[in-house]
């Protein structure tokens, strides 16, 4: 009998297990076997095989090659593959739902392009955390079979044209008309369709800085040099606002005018209001505006990820129901209303539906995008993060840390007078400032979330907060 070896273990000696959402590793480590392994495991989990699967990928220079091995494994069960290709993780998962078949993403969102990774959708959508413990149970013919799969089929543009109708079907036609926008293209997924659909609905658009390489853009932890480019930008031209997407377009970034960019959880709590939500799913790193603006009938706090935030909206109670994350990704657990028709569900992360509730509300108020937070209570966030850490040596950080009251001083500058344990250590400071370290679970990297009054204030406490980290880190006195 042939030999086999538990699934999660070969992953755990490859460093490529799940992650927050997905999994996540080197690129190294994503060899043809364990993708075949990975592929064959998630599609085993229903009692009958399922009728065909869909992949997509996003724009890596590894991701065709992973995907082509995740073809072969549907291929090797007897399962008729569609290669999706390059396309947004939403719009791969809502194609999955509205053709009733489990789906396969190829992406590593936001983390550098020498790591990538595998999101799995059932027909009824994102996985749970329960699905990726009985996907590292399933036992993998070992030593895994590392042959190079065959080239993928053309790709059909159909899954696409089913995301991009959702859209001109449910906003009005001239949602967008009049609006200059800017949209940074760099290796997006959704980089030319963001130009489509923005253009159908009424908008001029520009395109901005498109790269044939692989850029790495963190909408939570923005980079100083896109801080600068949409500055720049802003001040060349006149624009409404700057878009963009991380790679796979499921987290998205917005600019006003004037270049400046807003934080995730503030574009999701406008488009919450937008949609005129009555209950909100939202991770405890999420700005504490969404509670004291009093908009919303129930806010529930999740841990970090989207499995949590899609766990959180079942059973809500007070409709619509939505869900968002600091990185901006936007996900709809229930139909809602707008100008053009209803939205269906799409309780995945989204980038494009934030966008469009944003500057749809700018367009209809005929006020800049910056207007639309006036009366939102004054509480700003600022995220950063120290990379390629050692994670075993954060994990001993945190947890010397969280076991003494001069730890605690030490790692936040001062004693908290509250504390969160529920993902990472999250501190309310006597001055009503937040702090909150957490390990990454999809990358090497110690993350550091701050809310204080203000913007600058926000980021001064992040600031001098990694610095903290990085001299525990290093065994220097802080």
């Amino acid at each position: 009998m042939p030999a086999t070896r538990r699934l999660g273990d070969i992953a755990a000696e490859a460093g490529a297990g799940f992650g927050t959402s997905g999994v996540r590793g080197p690129v190294a480590s994503l060899t043809p076997g364990l993708c075949r392994a990975y592929a064959e495991a998630f599609l085993a989990m229903p009692a009958s095989p399922p009728r065909g699967l869909l992949i997509g990928h996003d724009l890596r220079p590894s991701s065709p090659g992973i995907a082509a091995a995740c073809h072969d494994a549907a291929r090797r069960l007897g399962i008729g593959a569609i290669n999706a290709g390059v396309l947004p993780t939403p719009a791969l998962a809502f194609a999955a739902a509205k053709l009733g078949v489990p789906a396969i993403m190829v992406t590593g969102s936001h983390i550098p392009f020498n790591r990538n990774g595998l999101k799995f959708y059932r027909a009824e959508g994102e996985i749970s955390k329960q699905d990726e413990g009985l996907i590292l149970a399933a036992e993998a013919p070992w030593p895994l079979d590392d042959s190079s799969p065959a080239a993928l089929p053309p790709a059909d543009p159909a899954p696409l044209a089913l995301y991009a109708a959702r859209y001109r079907s449910a906003f009005a036609p001239d949602a967008l008309s009049g609006l200059r926008i800017g949209v940074y293209e760099h290796s997006s997924a959704a980089r030319d369709l963001l130009h489509e659909l923005f253009r159908a609905l009424g908008a001029e658009t520009l395109p901005l800085a498109r790269s044939d390489g692989f850029v790495a853009i963190d909408t939570e932890a923005v980079r100083e040099e896109d801080r600068a480019l949409a500055l720049a930008w802003a001040a060349a031209c006149p624009l409404d606002a700057i878009i963009t997407t991380d790679g796979d377009a499921d987290r998205p970034l917005i600019a006003d005018g004037t270049g400046q960019w807003l934080r995730g959880d503030t574009l999701g709590l406008l488009s919450a209001r937008e949609l005129q939500a009555g209950t909100v799913v939202t991770p405890v790193n999420s700005t504490t505006a969404i509670e004291s603006c009093g908009l919303f009938a129930e806010v529930r706090r999740t841990r970090i990820g989207s499995p949590h935030v899609i766990a959180g909206m079942q059973g809500a109670r007070h409709q619509p129901v939505v869900g968002f994350e600091a990185n901006g990704g936007f996900l709809l657990g229930s139909p809602a209303s707008l100008a053009g028709g209803v939205l269906d569900p799409l309780p995945t992360r989204d980038a494009v539906l934030p966008l469009l509730l944003a500057l749809s509300a700018a367009r209809r108020l005929q006020a800049p995008l910056s207007q639309l937070l006036t009366g939102l209570p004054a509480r700003f966030s600022f995220s950063g993060r120290l990379q390629d850490v050692d994670p075993a040596a954060c994990r001993v950080l945190l947890a010397a840390a969280d076991a003494s009251v001069a730890g605690m001083e030490r790692l936040f500058g001062g004693m908290p007078a509250a504390t969160d344990r529920s993902d990472g250590l999250r501190a309310t400071l006597a001055s009503g400032d937040i702090l909150h370290v957490r390990l990454s679970g999809n990358a090497p990297e110690l993350r550091c979330y701050a809310e204080a009054a203000t913007a600058a204030a926000a980021e001064r406490l992040c600031s001098s907060c990694l610095s903290r980290l990085a001299s525990l880190l290093s065994g220097s006195p802080s």
